[in-house]
């Protein structure tokens, strides 16, 4: 067989992963370490700091507090992260942000930074400086907290990223023997931890709600192990999870991960009858040899059929020749009985009825830190998923210590993320990066506004949740129904929030930290992808002033660059395209089954850098500002417009409460701006509001900024992790309404109907 770094499928549906040879010309200069010794019993991770963790002399070199010593300390970091300048406006947290659009920078208080994790500039430069120089070194110690069977290559990493010389190939800790699970689950219970609790679950219904401590979550995963060991899963095969969120879903991806298998977990929060094509796709593709489900979910006030999309899907795999054995599908009673669940006798299977039966201890599948861990499609442009595969050791290591350090993490922390683990966000930052933390996880089944939009905040006060992590979709939702819904609940437990999924807009920004931080939480506005695996631009809470709207600086080890179209670096202020020069642990290793179009879509662009697709502006103190998707931007009349930018305006409207904007051909300008528009609720539509949105539009951009359309909406098409499919409003705009394209993937996908409805108000 060739080694064509293709994720390959053998003849009895294992996924392995071929790597090419390396080039000796990308291989010969790479730094090695000396520090990769494993232990022979395993140790707690991040129990308490290490040298590259904020203590001893890196911590001792950023003493004090931002406000009392220089601001400039950033000078010597590379261009990734240019000096915060002198005159930089500044306040302490505790004071309300302007509510202008030239907002003064947020600097940390005093406690806050004394007691951080990275607690100053002088301490991130110092971090940030050895990860770029020595990367080796600097990911190596931080890799050997976790435990290793066998320790790795005497070489840390090995990677080609330039297309110019061979096939694109990247390796962390390759020869390492570990195991995800091992490390997320049984260390903790090993290590004392047991009786702590490592999940909390929140039912879609007020009340309903459970508990699980490390040492019950092992259990669990270990019973599921053990089943799917007993039906002929094993180390290479491929299982589809297809779960609602509740406590099954992580367990199912610990159980996978156990005993070597590569999970591919779709999001299922959807509504019948729009998911079995995308779940066909997905079936058909990675030809896993078990599918796990539920009968059913209760998602708000409706009930969402799993187990008939499922079937359909199944059905149509059968017609082409993919035949999966074995459904487990676990009954949810609190939204089906089992006795109105439909049923193939000899496929489907109950979960409660085998899993139980199955032993509590389960022997480890010890994996090489490049052997696959999961796929995760994603929705292609073409219509094809890809499937981006994550392997094992460097996403580890990575999505560990991104959580760690981007979210400030203590132990003593609860924290909650609202996505669904059917996204990369719940992967990495629902399962696997706290777990390896050991940190207690909220997993809530629900909607976020049901019964009304004060739930999301008394499931803070229900659990002291102190960490809180959502996308910039959802808080302008909350924004929409108005201030009562959050002030009525106490919500003091939270001392950091986050936010994730796509820029977040200044305004946006201001009512997080004032009305839901109460001007005190420090706001991780982290910027990553599918791709990269874990965060890869965030503010460290406790070590610089913030920007409200701005990801800041680069995570360790991260090297972002920004390129104009010809592919050359730009210095200083500037905007153009956001690439990453060299590779990061967490990155991807490729699409499955198409290594080409992996090489073509992310490193072909801009030879020697991975292009993001997305789009950045670099401010004079050299903040990053995200601006989308560089498909997102509009040449109006030869004005190059960021549709970031345009909606930014359009939300600091007072009767906006969101917005999307696309291009749309002009016979005159080229490309017109359309603009989808959301309204507070209770506000008309009106043709006088329409001319305001414009007019402020006009004002903060310019004329050539100003909307040809507006399209009122009533809601928006997004994913259940809150992405606006900006596709399909580009296609609602443009009046190819046959070429919609899958819409499976939508949290409400009859918002498209709604939007179509108005197209002509």
């Amino acid at each position: 067989m060739a080694f064509d770094q293709t994720l390959t499928m053998a003849p009895h549906h294992r996924l392995y992963l071929y790597r090419s040879p390396r080039s000796p010309a990308t291989s010969s200069d790479l730094p090695r370490s000396s520090s990769s010794s494993s232990s022979s019993s395993p140790r707690l991770i991040f129990t308490r700091r290490s040298s590259c963790g904020g203590g001893g002399a890196m911590a001792a070199s950023g003493a004090g507090h931002p406000l009392r010593r220089r601001a400039d300390g950033m000078s010597q970091l590379p261009s990734a992260a240019r000096r915060i300048a002198h005159h930089l406006n500044a306040v302490v947290r505790g004071d309300s942000l302007a509510s202008g659009e030239s907002d003064p920078a947020v600097v940390p208080s005093p406690l806050f930074s004394q007691r951080a994790l990275v607690s100053s500039l002088d301490q991130y430069r110092e971090m940030y400086r050895r990860s770029i120089e020595d990367p080796a070194g600097f990911w190596s110690e931080i890799a050997t907290q976790f435990y290793w069977k066998e320790t790795w290559d005497p070489e840390v990493y090995a990677e080609n990223i330039d297309v110019r010389k061979g096939a694109v190939s990247i390796e962390w800790f390759k020869g390492a023997k570990t195991n995800i699970c091992y490390n997320a689950v049984d260390r903790n219970v090993e290590g004392r931890d047991g009786g702590k609790v490592a999940l909390y679950w929140e039912g879609n219904e007020p009340g309903l709600d459970g508990r699980l401590t490390y040492s019950e979550l092992l259990d669990r995963v270990c019973q599921l192990a053990n089943y799917l060991k007993h039906v002929g899963v094993g180390k290479g095969d491929a299982v589809v999870i297809y779960l609602p969120m509740l406590m099954e879903l992580p367990i199912a991806m610990l159980a996978c991960a156990r005993i070597g298998a590569v999970h591919s977990v779709m999001p299922a929060v959807v509504f019948a009858g729009f998911s079995a094509e995308s779940l066909t796709q997905r079936i058909a593709d990675c030809r896993p040899k078990v599918v796990l489900t539920c009968n059913a979910v209760q998602r708000g006030s409706k009930t969402i059929f799993l187990k008939d999309i499922v079937d359909t899907a199944l059905g149509e795999c059968a017609k082409d020749g993919v035949h999966v054995g074995l459904c487990l599908t676990y009954e949810n009673l609190s939204a089906m009985k089992r006795d109105d669940t439909k049923w193939q006798e000899g496929r489907d299977v109950w979960w409660q009825d085998v899993v139980p039966n199955f032993p509590t201890k389960c022997e480890v599948e010890w994996v090489d830190a490049e052997d696959p861990l999961f796929l995760l499609y994603t929705s292609g442009s073409t219509g094809k998923p890809k499937g981006v595969l994550h392997t094992t050791g460097g996403y580890m290591v990575y999505t560990a210590t991104t959580f760690k350090y981007a979210f400030d993490y203590k132990p003593t922390d609860i924290y909650w993320c609202t996505a669904d683990c059917g996204w990369i966000t719940g992967h990495s930052y629902i399962t696997y990066g706290p777990l390896l933390n050991g940190a207690t996880v909220v997993v809530y089944e629900g909607a976020p506004n049901y019964p009304d939009p004060g739930r999301s905040w008394d499931i803070v006060d229900k659990y002291k949740v102190t960490i809180f992590y959502t996308a910039p979709t959802l808080i302008r939702s909350l924004m929409r129904d108005g201030d009562d819904y959050v002030t009525r609940y106490s919500r003091k437990s939270l001392r950091v929030l986050g936010s994730v999924g796509e820029p977040i807009n200044p305004s946006a920004w201001r009512w997080f930290f004032n009305v839901v931080g109460d001007s005190r939480c420090p706001i991780s506005d982290t910027w990553w992808q599918t791709e990269t695996g874990g965060i890869m631009i965030t503010p460290l809470p406790g070590a610089w002033p913030q920007k409200p709207g701005s990801a800041t600086f680069p995570f360790f080890g991260v090297q972002p660059v920004i390129v104009d179209e010809k592919g050359n670096e730009l210095e200083g202020e500037c905007s153009g395209y956001l690439c990453i020069k060299k590779s990061w642990p967490g990155a991807f290793r490729t699409l499955y089954g198409d290594h080409e179009r992996y090489e073509t879509t992310y490193f072909k662009p801009f030879a020697g850098y991975y292009f993001s697709g997305d789009g950045c502006r670099r401010d004079k103190d050299g903040y990053h500002w995200l601006t989308g998707r560089v498909d997102d931007v509009i040449n109006v009349s030869g004005h190059r417009i960021g549709t970031a930018e345009v909606e930014s305006a359009l939300v600091s409207h007072a009767q906006c409460a969101e917005a999307a904007v696309v291009g749309v051909e002009h016979e005159v300008k080229g490309q017109g701006i359309y603009a989808f528009v959301t309204l507070v609720e209770g506000v008309p539509y009106s043709e006088e509001l329409r001319k305001s949105l414009i007019l402020t539009v006009r004002n903060q951009i310019g004329a050539f900024a100003a909307p040809d359309k507006i399209h009122w909406a009533p809601g928006l098409p997004k994913t259940r992790s809150g992405k606006i499919m900006r596709r399909i409003l580009r296609k609602i705009a443009s009046r190819q309404l046959n070429e919609l394209g899958d819409t499976s993937t939508l949290s409400d996908p009859t918002v498209v109907d709604q939007l179509i409805a108005l197209s002509d108000h």
